[in-house]
Parts: C-alpha cells; sequence; structure tokens
C-alpha cells in the first residue's frame, strides 16, 4: 500500500501512520488487544485480592480457633508456662507477652510492627497487617485475650498474642496469574490483526470509490456520480455525495454571479460611503451640540440634518448587512438562549416594554445568535408601532418541532397587494410614507436572519385586524 508522495523519498521518514488502512488496523487492533488486556487483568487482579483476602481469613479462623479452645483453661494472672502453652496452641511463628513476661517461638516474631502493638491494645480487637520485610510478605495477626465472666461480660486480660505468617507462596500464585493474564492478552492480537485487516478492506472500498468520484468532482467533472451499495451509513454517505454533486451542478453558475454581485455591490458600498460617512457624523455630532445656542430656523435646519444624517448611517449598515447576507459571509454565533428573556431584553433596550404586550413563558431555551434574534424582534416590533396602532402583542410558543414568535398589532394590518411585497427590499406599502425614519430594508434584513438559522418569516393579517408577522425558529437546527 502506498502511504505517500512519488517524491516522498526525498522526505525523512514519518513514524505515524499516514494511511486510513494503517489507521483503522492500528485502532482495530489497539482496541482488541487493550479489551482483552484489561478484561484478563481485570479477571487477575480480582482472583489476586480473593486469594489474599481468603488466606488471610483462614490464618486468622485458624489462630481465633485454637486459641479459643485453650483459653478457658487457663488461669489468671498467667504465669510463663500458661504462656508458653498459648504460644504452642497458635503454632508457627508466634510471640505471647504479658506485661513483663514473653513466650517466642520461630523465625520473624521480631517483625511486628508497633503501630500494630498499639491497635490492639487500644482496640481490644483482632488486627491484622501485610508487611513486607527481607523481600518476603509477612502476615502479622495480633489479637488480645480476654476474659469471659460468668455473666457474660469480657475484660481484657493483658495477655497478647502476635503470629507471623510467610506469604511468599501466595505471591507466586498471584505472579502465575499475572503471567496467565499476559499470555491471554498476547493471544488476542493475531486474531485481532485478522479481523482488523477483513473491517479494513470492507470499509475503505467504497470509500476508495467515494475518493475518485470526489477528485473527479474538483477537476470539473460536475456528472461524476458513485453508485450507493449496501444500506449502511457508507452507502447514505454515498447518496449524499451523489446529491450533493447534483445540487452543485444546478446552481454553480447561478452562486457565482451573486457572489461576484455581492461582492463588488459591498466593496463599492464601503470604498465610497464610509469615509464620507464618518466625516459627516462627527461634523454632525458638534452641530448637535451648538444647535441650542441656534436661532430658530437655523435649529430647525440643524435638527433635520442630524436626524437626517442619523437615518443615513442606520441606511449604510443596512445595506452592508445586506452584503454580507448576498455574499453569504454573515456568521451565526450559536448560544443556548432564553428566547422569551431575550425577547424582553430586546424591548428594554430600545424602551419599549411599556408599549409592547409580552406572553412568553420562560425556559424556552434554543440554540441561536442571540444578536441576529435581537435584530428580527427589533424590527418586527419597530414596524408595528409605526405603522401599526396599539396594543402591540409579542407571543412566543413552543411546539415540537420549532419555536414561534408572534407579532400582532391592531392597525390597517396589510394590503392583499402588498403581503407579496412585504419583504421586498426598499418596498414600501404607502408612497406617502418615503420619509419615514425606516431604510426598507428591516424586514428583508429579518427575512434573511430567520433563514440563516434553518427558519422562515411570514406576514398576513390577524383574525381580529392588524397585521401579524410569525417567526419561526427550528429547534434541532445543525449548527453550521
Amino acid at each position: 500500500m502506498r502511504t505517500g508522495s512519488p517524491d516522498s523519498g526525498h522526505r525523512p521518514r514519518r513514524l505515524r501512520p499516514r494511511g486510513l488502512r494503517a489507521r483503522l488496523l492500528v485502532a482495530f487492533v489497539l482496541v482488541t488487544v487493550l479489551g482483552a488486556a484489561a478484561a484478563a487483568w481485570s479477571s487477575a487482579g480480582s482472583a489476586s485480592t480473593a486469594l489474599v483476602t481468603s488466606t488471610q481469613q483462614r490464618i486468622t479462623e485458624g489462630i481465633t480457633g485454637r486459641l479459643g479452645a485453650i483459653t478457658p483453661q487457663l488461669t489468671y494472672p498467667p504465669d510463663q508456662d500458661a504462656l508458653d502453652r498459648l504460644r504452642t496452641a497458635a503454632g508457627g511463628n508466634t510471640v505471647v507477652t504479658y506485661r513483663d513476661l514473653r513466650s517466642s517461638a520461630g523465625t520473624g516474631t521480631e517483625l511486628v510492627p508497633g503501630t500494630l502493638r498499639a491497635a490492639v491494645r487500644s482496640g481490644n480487637r483482632l488486627v491484622a497487617q501485610r508487611i513486607t520485610a527481607g523481600s518476603r510478605p509477612w502476615l502479622v495477626v495480633g489479637t488480645p485475650i480476654t476474659i469471659t465472666a460468668p455473666d457474660g461480660t469480657r475484660t481484657p486480660s493483658g495477655i497478647e498474642v502476635y503470629s507471623v505468617h510467610d506469604l511468599t507462596d501466595v505471591d507466586r500464585q498471584i505472579d502465575g496469574l499475572t503471567r496467565s493474564a499476559t499470555v491471554t492478552a498476547a493471544l488476542a492480537l493475531p486474531l485481532a490483526v485478522l479481523l482488523a485487516l477483513l473491517a479494513a478492506g470492507s470499509v475503505l472500498r467504497p470509500v476508495r470509490e467515494l475518493r475518485d468520484t470526489a477528485r473527479r468532482l474538483a477537476g470539473g467533472d460536475l456528472d461524476a456520480r458513485s453508485p450507493p451499495q449496501g444500506a449502511d451509513e457508507l452507502a447514505d454517505l454515498t447518496v449524499t455525495v451523489n446529491e450533493m454533486a447534483e445540487s452543485v451542478q444546478t446552481s454553480m453558475l447561478a452562486m457565482a454571479r451573486m457572489q461576484a454581485d455581492a461582492r463588488r455591490f459591498a466593496a463599492d458600498v464601503s470604498h465610497e460611503l464610509r469615509t464620507p460617512l464618518s466625516t459627516l457624523t462627527a461634523v454632525v455630532e458638534v452641530l448637535a451640540t451648538t444647535a441650542d445656542g441656534m436661532e430658530a430656523d437655523a435649529r430647525e435646519s440643524a435638527q433635520l440634518a442630524i436626524v437626517e444624517t442619523h437615518r443615513l448611517v442606520r441606511l449604510v449598515e443596512d445595506l452592508m448587512e445586506v452584503a454580507r447576507l448576498d455574499a453569504g459571509t454573515a456568521q451565526l454565533r450559536v448560544e443556548e438562549v432564553d428566547v422569551a428573556g431575550a425577547v424582553r431584553n430586546c424591548l428594554r433596550a430600545r424602551g419599549w416594554p411599556d408599549r409592547v404586550e409580552v406572553v412568553a413563558p420562560d425556559g424556552i431555551l434554543l440554540r441561536l445568535d442571540r444578536r441576529r434574534l435581537d435584530v428580527i424582534v427589533a424590527n418586527l416590533v419597530g414596524n408595528a408601532l409605526r405603522h401599526g396602532a396599539p396594543p402591540v402583542r409579542v407571543a412566543v410558543s413552543a411546539a415540537r418541532e420549532d419555536v414561534r414568535i408572534e407579532v400582532t398589532d391592531r392597525g390597517p394590518g396589510l394590503a392583499a397587494h402588498v403581503v407579496p411585497h412585504v419583504f421586498d427590499r426598499f418596498y414600501k406599502a404607502d408612497a406617502a410614507r418615503t420619509r419615514t425614519p425606516g431604510s426598507g430594508l428591516g424586514l428583508a434584513i429579518a427575512l434573511e436572519n430567520a433563514r440563516l438559522h434553518g427558519g422562515d418569516l411570514t406576514a398576513g393579517n390577524a383574525d381580529g385586524g392588524g397585521a401579524r408577522f410569525v417567526l419561526s425558529l427550528p429547534r434541532n437546527r445543525e449548527d453550521s
């Protein structure tokens, strides 16, 4: 299999697998071997723990049983002979102490740690502890001897028994379990390689066909298609690629023309208007600070210039937004938004809460661009306030597929001949309203922003009279 370009011989060798087949093979083998190793090691670990636990339990039960059989025969306080008898009954490496008396036998009795002695004396209970000494594992068991009265009460006798046991054999058994786990993981490797080769071949065959089709499309052959095989995800991908090729083939010319016009329009507007408009805005700001000291006629003219300049600024901003939308360069900054909260914030920012009735339940969350939603709602409500009549009402509702924001008013509504053109750019229903503050682009921008979210914006008349605009936004939109 070739993993590099023809001239790759002049480049340093890369250790990382570059081919998809190699990566699939490595991934499949790693997953299989690691899974087998994890299962084997888990089983070995569980068996090792169980082995150690059972050994410790067996030793402690044996010591307890042997001591329990002889303690009723002892006299208290005990003498040296009694301690020797206890030590003999416990067996093995054992040391028995009572105050200054001591009886010990076997090697390893000096290994009893001080912490274990303290635990036995303070807790008055049997204590077991694993230690390592001389590169060998040991189990140390310590227990106090108690005196049981006829009424059943138990009191410490002061006798302490410590028994030391070698766990080397247990460690050998654990090592054997570990070796078995390693062998099991190693035996899974050949099978994993074979399965990986079979899986990689079945996956890569349709992928190579899709690659060849994509290369033909990239080379300009828009008739290139790949026949789908089977009914799996790769077949769905093949169908999707074919549909994409069909869509590209039918829309390429129109898209290229639209993009060229939009880019030229945006460049012309930016170049021709931005610099003089910035200068004009600065002059108007100075004019606004001095308008109060002017004569009545001059002040009226100055105020008119200020209003028209601000209108021109808004118009240029709207034109630039339209240019970005047409050029396809407008991007969404998607985040999870409480729709009701966003609507109320929009109205509050523009001083409209007292003029607009809002019916919006809290808790309707949607992934969208907060700024663009604000633009849509502001355009719809502003249009209703300017051209409709109170009460203006904003209602938010949620369905399984989408979230709807409905803006209505009680004005004259939209004439039948206006509805088809209400979203056209620079369209004004009443020719006498040519000097309204709006640019004639607000509803067009609102519609484009709705479509940018994968939604829609419709216009019509409410049942009780007045205009009705409905914004529909999908709940399960895929982020681009």
